[in-house]
């Protein structure tokens, strides 16, 4: 079975270091195969940045999703 983990907005900094710092331990606790998040507010409403992206991605994002701010 896969198992999915969808995560709404993540917003500013205080989201993103949310979801930084506990995804491994989520991805490891649930053995999850596939991690969606929304990144459209991830720079503080602004959209998202390279940056931002590529913490994201390595702290286990698979896939990044955007809307309206990008």
């Amino acid at each position: 079975m896969l198992t999915i983990l969808f995560l709404g907005d993540i917003v500013g900094e205080p989201g993103r270091t949310a979801v930084i710092a506990r995804l491994p331990e989520l991805k490891e606790k649930h053995a999850l195969d596939f991690i969606i998040v929304n990144g459209e507010n991830a720079a503080g409403g602004r959209g998202i940045t390279g940056k931002i992206t590529i913490d994201l991605l390595r702290a286990g994002v698979s896939v990044i999703t955007t809307g309206d701010h990008v």
